[in-house]
Formats: structure tokens, C-alpha cells, sequence
């Protein structure tokens, strides 16, 4: 069953087109995460959701029910924002509880409720405090505590973790993919940091410029992006493009950088074709397998970070990035060769920059 529907949806400011037939389906208990660079869309489609953003056109159906009509408050769903948004004045309990007590729920019930949720979000003991005494992460629990309470179908987080710092937005990460599962809600989240959607979500949507680019499980859009800019997207470092031509034979990669070296294809194209070779800086080693194609190289810098090494070299004029999870040993300015296996060289088209399959 599908707990969010979106159905050619668009979304105009002006003359603006700010959310381009936009089609996506959500099940229910899935948490999905909506990437892509600032000003792709994501947060207008995630206020759409809310409630909070009129559609300009197209269908949004929540649990079955079209809602595009609905005000944010019969929408049932809960917002965690970016920036806690919880109240000075009130103590942690009174936050997130606020929208219960408007709504002259029980005591009983208010009471249960805000105590479930400070256990499951280790606030237990810090009901009596306000905002002003609690650490950046435990605002945000605090956030997340004011929508548990409200128990809706659906969750919206609006990059809720880029205001803490790394150590903590990684454990974060954690907490909130433990407390999804745990809920067994219906999540979606939004963020630009394609490592969180990648850790955290079930399902992504890749967007930009108001388009889906493609939508699939983390896996699929890192082992087979639709295009270029998905391929560049996901994954860091990013993908490495490097621009080839078919050779005479059709199962050779000429490097247009360097004619003397060539790549061999797992597949025929059509000699003299122009096509952009996408290598993962990961797939590129030091060592070589049975069946690595190798590419010849001039190291130009290194970089440690103890754990990882990146090596950047170039091949005549251009630049690749390859990262190994151990010391390789090179340094700058020595000539080396770098080994990818033939089946993780992606292959797109220059001009509509969709992948060649």
C-alpha cells in the first residue's frame, strides 16, 4: 500500500516553474530521501506535502486521500525543521506537547504520550528544562519528540541535522533511522548531503531544477545512474568523467586525452562515437586484478586522512581522483597506473548525458 501518492505534480511562482511534473510513489513505512543540489526543489515539494506550499497542479494523496485542498492541520502530518523551531519560553514537556494541549486532548493521554516519547528519545529526565539549557542534538530530539507526540502518518524532516556539527550529525543519523524503524512510520526527508540520504533512506529521489532525475533504492542509483549528473551526484568523491571515443573495432575505448592509451569494452558500439567514460574514484586501485583495464597516470597530489588516502593524478590534461582505504605508497610526481575492472566503467552520451546501456 502506498502512504503517499504524487501525481503529476507542478508547482509555479510567477513565471517560475519551480516543481516540474513531479511523479512519486511512497509505501507506507518507507523512509525516503529527497536530494539534490540548493534550489533543486526539494523543500517546496516537502512544503507541498505539508501543506504549507499550494500546488499549482496535479494530485497529492495521503493514505488514499486527496489532500490538495486540505490546510496543513488535516493533513496529519508532522514537520521537523532545520532550525528546531521550539519554543524559549516553554520547557522541553510543554514543547512537545504544545500541539496536543491546542487540540484539548486529555491529560491522560498528553501525559502518556509526551512520556513515551521522551523515553524513546532519551529525554526522560530533561522535561523540566528549556531550549536555552540543552545541546543542539538534544533540541533536535526535542523536535522530533513535539511529532512522535502527534503519532501522524506521515513524518516531513526539512534538513533537520545541517545545523549540528559532523560528530553529531553522524550520530544523529543513527538515532533518527533507529527511532523510524522503531515508529514503523511513514518518513521523508530532505537533505543535500547525499551521504545521509544514502545511510538513512529505503528509497531516493534524486532531483534538480525541479525535475525527478531518478528515484530508486540507494544501490540502484549508485551501481546504474540514469545520467550524468545522478552518476556525479551520488557517491563521494564524485564520479570521474573522462571523455572517449569509440575506436575502429567497436570494443576499444580510445582516451581522447591521451590517444596512446585505450580501455577495453565489455560490449560493441559504434566506432568513432564521442562518450563520457564515468569512473568511480573508489573502483580506480594501485593493485591490479585479473581482468582490470589500466590506465597510465602522473600523480599530482596526496591527501591522508589516516583511514583513506586520495590520490589526484592526470591523465595528459585530465584530472582523476582515485580513493584507497590504505596507504598506496605514491607520491607527487611519480608515473603510475590506475585499475578498474571493465564492469564498473559507466558509460554516458556527451550531449543528452543519459547512460549508454
Amino acid at each position: 500500500m502506498f502512504q503517499i501518492e504524487i501525481d503529476h505534480l507542478n508547482k509555479h511562482y510567477g513565471g517560475f516553474h519551480a516543481l516540474k511534473d513531479i511523479n512519486i510513489a511512497i509505501k507506507q513505512g518507507a523512509f525516503v530521501a529527497l536530494v539534490g543540489p540548493s534550489g533543486c526543489g526539494k523543500s517546496t515539494l516537502l512544503r507541498t506535502l505539508a501543506g504549507l506550499e499550494k500546488t499549482s497542479s496535479g494530485d497529492l494523496r495521503i493514505a488514499g486521500e486527496s489532500v490538495v485542498s486540505k490546510p496543513p492541520r488535516e493533513r496529519d502530518v508532522a514537520m521537523v525543521f532545520q532550525s528546531y523551531a521550539l519554543y524559549p519560553h516553554m520547557d522541553v514537556e510543554h514543547n512537545m506537547n504544545y500541539s496536543m494541549r491546542l487540540k484539548r486532548r486529555p491529560r491522560q493521554e498528553i501525559a502518556e504520550r509526551t512520556r513515551a516519547a521522551a523515553e524513546t528519545l532519551g529525554l526522560g529526565t530533561l522535561l523540566d528544562r528549556l531550549p536555552k539549557a540543552l545541546s543542539g542534538g538534544q533540541r533536535q530530539r526535542v523536535a522530533m519528540g513535539r511529532a512522535i507526540v502527534r503519532n501522524p502518518k506521515v513524518f516531513l524532516f526539512d534538513e533537520p541535522l545541517s545545523n549540528l556539527d559532523a560528530a553529531l550529525r553522524v550520530h544523529m543519523r543513527s538515532e533518527i533511522r533507529k527511532l523510524h524503524e522503531r515508529l514503523q512510520a511513514t518518513s521523508v526527508y530532505v537533505t543535500h548531503d547525499q551521504v545521509e540520504a544514502m545511510t538513512m533512506a529505503d528509497h531516493i529521489v534524486v532531483m534538480r531544477a525541479g525535475v525527478v532525475e531518478q528515484q530508486g533504492s540507494p544501490l540502484d542509483l549508485y551501481d546504474r545512474p540514469a545520467n550524468r549528473f545522478v552518476a556525479g551526484f551520488i557517491g563521494s568523491p564524485a564520479m570521474n568523467f573522462i571523455p572517449v571515443t569509440v575506436g575502429p573495432d567497436g570494443n576499444r575505448l580510445m582516451l581522447e586525452q591521451d590517444q596512446a592509451q585505450s580501455l577495453a569494452l565489455d560490449r560493441t558500439l559504434a566506432p568513432g562515437r564521442r562518450l563520457l567514460a564515468g569512473l568511480r574514484p573508489e573502483h580506480l586501485a594501485f593493485t591490479r586484478e585479473t581482468g582490470d583495464l589500466a590506465i597510465k597516470v602522473v600523480v599530482d597530489a596526496v591527501e591522508s586522512t589516516g583511514s583513506m588516502t586520495f590520490v589526484t593524478a592526470s591523465i595528459a590534461s585530465q584530472p582523476v581522483v582515485a580513493a584507497h582505504s590504505g596507504r598506496p605508497g605514491v607520491s607527487k610526481g611519480r608515473k603510475t597506473e590506475l585499475f578498474i575492472a571493465p564492469g564498473n566503467v559507466h558509460l554516458f552520451d556527451p550531449e543528452t548525458e543519459l547512460a549508454v546501456v
